[in-house]
């Protein structure tokens, strides 16, 4: 997917916080949740996300979704990774139907 292409699907999916994040080369989180829901498209790099679901890795173009709450861990490639995120927390707007990761 293109940048225009993802603001123009967050802006229709009511996600009002839009951030740029960059995570070290070989970096990663252990498992954690937000207390927000999250859809992000990779500009640079690649990262792995792993959910109770099981583990999936999202390069260049690729979109990734998380609700709120969703238990999960990540991994960052050897070149890092920079993605751009929709942010809403729960109550702002109807539920997505899509599923995590």
């Amino acid at each position: 997917m293109q940048r225009d292409e993802f603001t123009a699907l967050l802006a229709a999916e009511s996600f009002d916080e839009v951030v740029t994040v960059a995570r070290e080369a070989n970096g990663g989180l252990e498992f954690h949740a937000h207390p927000f829901e999250a859809k992000a498209l990779v500009l640079e790099g690649d990262l792995s996300i792993r959910t109770e679901g099981g583990e999936r890795v999202y390069r260049v173009g690729d979109v990734f979704h998380l609700h709120a709450n969703v238990l999960h861990s990540e991994r960052y490639g050897s070149g890092g990774v920079t993605y751009l995120v929709g942010r809403k927390t729960p109550g702002d707007a109807a539920p997505s139907r899509q599923k995590a990761v």
